[in-house]
């Protein structure tokens, strides 16, 4: 009866350890979603804000590219972001 429930406290132990295994990956990967998306808005609004100085010194060409810049360096952030997060939900 002894080694009965050892063997079922010890089985309890390891599928409590497993779920709570996976729930900190499961946050871990929406940390690293939720970087990616701060880092993209970042860089969005760098170029938002670099777009409008160039418009007030008259250059409406250069102000642009800068907003374009802006928004490809953001959504290179978000796909690393999302990248992050699918090796750290792969990692369950």
């Amino acid at each position: 009866m002894r080694t009965f429930m050892t063997a079922a406290v010890i089985g309890i132990c390891m599928v409590a350890g497993l779920t709570l295994s996976a729930e900190a990956g499961e946050t871990k990967a929406k940390m690293e979603k939720a970087k990616g998306e701060m880092k993209a808005d970042t860089e969005e609004m760098k170029g938002e804000l670099k777009g409008a100085k160039e418009e007030m010194k008259g250059n409406d060409t250069k102000a642009a590219m800068e907003r374009a810049k802006g928004n490809v360096k953001g959504a290179g952030e978000r796909t690393k972001g999302k990248m992050n997060e699918m090796k750290e939900k792969m990692k369950d």
